[in-house]
């Protein structure tokens, strides 16, 4: 247990222990905080409860939490000589005031002088993940005092309070000594959003030997050998045949058919032109877009046969999510047998895995320039499945043209364009109509080709082995 002061009264915090294991002999330990513990009160008890719930009090005693007693409990549990301490998003930036305290515990100056700050700031790292509003909280200076108690940092108008406010990025931006966006679009984007710090960017990536699906965890181990310790090395996918290549997608597809038949007896076929999509439902990610003109995707799929597979969740509170979700469900009734369309429930890492393997295309729609990174396609590329997608996030990055799958839109936006959706649909409806399908059903060769270029091109890549080589080159030990 380790304890903080929160609205006046101590608050404990427990913790659980998961350790993530690799494919070597090596773990990682995973420590989730908790105040559900006898010593507390009622409220207090509630406090860990909801992820990005209740009002801006509870975030602030969630991220005092998170940030302050998150550092003393490493501290309990015996990491006390750690270098480095990365920030994802603003919610943890409390803990560079923690750190503050530290710094001064055993000196006779107690004061925040500049060597204090210095100090604090080659011991962190911060990493921005969205361009979206909300994820920049900020707290007006009467409630900080209120739950955090008196600080001298509070009076620190240009590294921690300004304008009477207490801004958890900008606190973040002024005491890490790297910052860095989670993709070279996303970079520039908050270069602008935040001038003029200095912000570098880390392309995003996912776990290789998690997002494989088992038939490409076959066909990898047979033809390149140790690519789960070198992600790089599955550049040579392009060495193995395009029919063993379909042969492992086919697996995956069947699993995914049968399982959605299964849930929603909507009737998919094996050889139809898959297309999925799922993510997390919120406006921005427009899941809606590709039903803008619903005759027009008739037309598309009376000429040659579409299914389209979704599946995400909504915030419990983001009412427009809920209703895109509603919206999608509604449509694919309304197109009927013509284009088949299917919402699974429940969406987890299980049925991400299923549909990022199963599908043909993978499909993303976001409004520019609000995708940060997305890693779906990167999950999907991992298993040969091509992206149709905006240019925005890694995709920008990852597209080449008829080679890793298609672009959707301009690759350059004006302000007016950024949400243009009859542009964005004319694209989208272009390309499934002229490339996309013509390729699939027409020259089945060409597209397993591009299945192979998904693999070697994208997955060796875009992977977590790649981005964590980057974070410690730049900013871990800068």
């Amino acid at each position: 247990r380790v304890s903080i002061m929160l609205r006046g009264r101590q608050v404990a915090v427990g913790v659980w222990r998961y350790d993530v294991k690799g494919y070597g002999d090596y773990s990682v330990p995973v420590f989730f905080l908790d105040t559900d513990v006898p010593e507390n009160a009622e409220e207090d008890r509630s406090l860990t409860h909801w992820l990005y719930g209740g009002d801006p009090e509870y975030r602030l005693c969630q991220e005092a939490i998170l940030g302050m007693a998150g550092i003393r409990m490493l501290r309990t549990l015996g990491y006390g000589a750690i270098e480095r301490f990365h920030m994802n998003e603003g919610h943890a930036s409390l803990l560079t005031l923690e750190l503050l305290d530290e710094y001064r515990a055993g000196r006779e100056d107690r004061r925040i002088t500049t060597e204090a700050i210095d100090a604090v700031r080659r011991q962190c790292i911060f990493t921005t993940h969205t361009p979206v509003p909300a994820g920049h909280d900020k707290f007006p200076k009467d409630l900080v005092r209120e739950v955090l108690g008196e600080h001298e940092a509070f009076e620190l108008e240009n590294e921690v309070c300004c304008d009477g406010t207490l801004n958890m990025t900008y606190l973040a931006l002024n005491l890490s000594h790297y910052v860095n966006g989670v993709a070279k679009r996303h970079g520039e984007v908050s270069r602008l959003m935040f001038r003029p710090y200095r912000i570098d960017s880390i392309t995003n990536g996912v776990h290789a030997a998690t997002w494989v699906c088992e038939a490409f965890h076959e066909l990898f181990d047979a033809h390149i050998p140790g690519w789960r310790e070198d992600n790089f090395s599955l550049r040579y996918a392009l060495s193995i045949s395009p029919d063993k290549v379909w042969e492992a997608h086919m697996r995956a597809k069947r699993e995914l058919i049968d399982t959605v038949n299964r849930q929603d007896n909507v009737g998919m076929d094996h050889d139809v032109l898959t297309i999925g999509f799922a993510r997390r439902a919120t406006s921005y990610k427009r899941p809606d877009l590709i039903f803008h003109d619903v005759d027009r995707l008739r037309a598309i799929g009376s000429h040659r046969p579409l299914q389209l597979v979704f599946s995400g969740k909504a915030h419990p509170r983001d009412e427009t999510g809920k209703a895109l979700i509603q919206k999608v469900i509604q449509t694919g009734r309304q197109l009927g047998p013509d284009v088949k369309v299917s919402y699974l429930p429940n969406y987890d890492i299980v049925l991400g895995k299923l549909l990022t393997a199963g599908v043909d295309v993978w499909l993303n729609t976001p409004q520019p320039p609000m995708e940060a990174s997305g890693t779906s396609g990167m999950k999907a590329a991992l298993n040969g499945v091509p992206s149709l997608s905006v240019l925005d996030g890694w995709w920008i990055e990852g597209c080449i043209e008829g080679v890793t799958g298609w672009a959707i839109g301009p690759a350059q936006r004006s302000e007016q364009e950024a949400n243009d959706r009859e542009q964005d649909a004319a694209s989208l409806y272009e390309k499934l109509e002229s490339a996309v399908a013509p390729m699939f059903y027409d020259d089945r060769k060409a597209f397993m080709c591009m299945m192979g270029h998904a693999i070697a091109l994208n997955g060796s890549f875009f992977n977590t082995q790649r981005m964590m080589q980057q974070y410690v080159l730049k900013g871990y030990f800068h």
